[in-house]
């Protein structure tokens, strides 16, 4: 099974934002970029998973946090699977392989990989076991940045062990932090009807979206300072979508369409191409 190859195939399923700057990225950086991303998306399914209790939630997410944490060659990651069979008919695909996807990285990067997956799936257990209880903007910044704002700092260290490319962490952290915001924003009747609020107690719509915008502003700062290269090939194109989804949902349209993601993408691919 050329496990490359299949990881794609699942990120096609799973991500119109992301699996087109994955794909297009070189190879081995392409790897490390597909393990990462499919190791958090994983844990965010058990997350926000709409049949497992809180309980089950937390349970999980430890398990895999603690696996990983344990990691010293691949047989030890082998069995990962095998720790999640009890769930085997709940979980979707990407979860139940997580092992795999951990397996993806370059092995002089992957341990990085795991240790940012081990440190996000603790956080989300802990959530898990508070039922996303968030009252202040304290809370909202822990939050966004244990499930957001830490995988900007991981990309930044994916830059740097692929060719040195060197980022302010800072912005990096606003990169991911504004990421998530719109997307709290994008779902929140959804997590209402879940039980869940993101939003700090008193805060309106308009308030999230001043916070979404705040970091936004970091990360347009982030992306300004990359040099040309698959670094700002990658980071452009989810941010041009967080920023569209932020102007859509300001009008009051639930979503970017289909439609309008090609519209936005398309400029920033041909754009590439000619560039390189």
């Amino acid at each position: 099974m050329d496990l490359r190859r299949d990881a794609l195939e699942i990120l096609k399923k799973t991500s119109r934002t992301f699996y087109i700057p994955i794909s297009r990225l070189p190879l081995g950086l392409q790897e490390a970029v597909a393990a990462a991303y499919l190791c958090m998306r994983a844990i965010d399914e058990i997350e926000d998973h709409p049949q497992l209790d809180n309980s089950t939630k937390a349970q999980l997410l430890r398990t895999i946090s603690l696996t990983l944490q344990a990691a010293v060659e691949e047989d030890s990651l082998g069995h990962l699977g095998v720790e999640l069979i009890i769930q085997q008919d709940v979980l979707p695909e990407v979860s139940s392989r997580i092992g795999e996807w951990a397996l993806l990285a370059p092995e002089t990067i992957a341990p990085r990989i795991w240790d940012a997956t081990a440190a996000m799936a603790e956080r989300m257990a802990y959530w898990a076991d508070n039922n996303w209880d968030i009252q202040t903007e304290a809370d909202l910044n822990r939050y966004t940045f244990g499930v957001a704002g830490a995988v900007g700092l991981l990309l930044s260290d994916l830059w740097a062990w692929y060719d040195g490319t060197q980022t302010n962490r800072a912005q990096a952290l606003g990169f991911g932090r504004g990421l998530q915001a719109v997307n709290i924003l994008r779902n929140h009747h959804e997590d209402l009807v879940r039980g869940v609020n993101f939003f700090p107690v008193g805060w309106s719509a308009e308030k999230m979206h001043q916070y979404a915008r705040q970091n936004l502003m970091l990360a347009n700062s982030y992306i300004k300072a990359l040099p040309k290269g698959p670094a700002l090939e990658f980071c452009q194109i989810p941010l041009t979508l967080a920023h569209g989804t932020l102007n859509a949902l300001a009008l009051g349209k639930g979503k970017l369409s289909r439609a309008d993601v090609v519209a936005l993408i398309e400029p920033l691919i041909g754009m590439n191409k000619n560039a390189s």
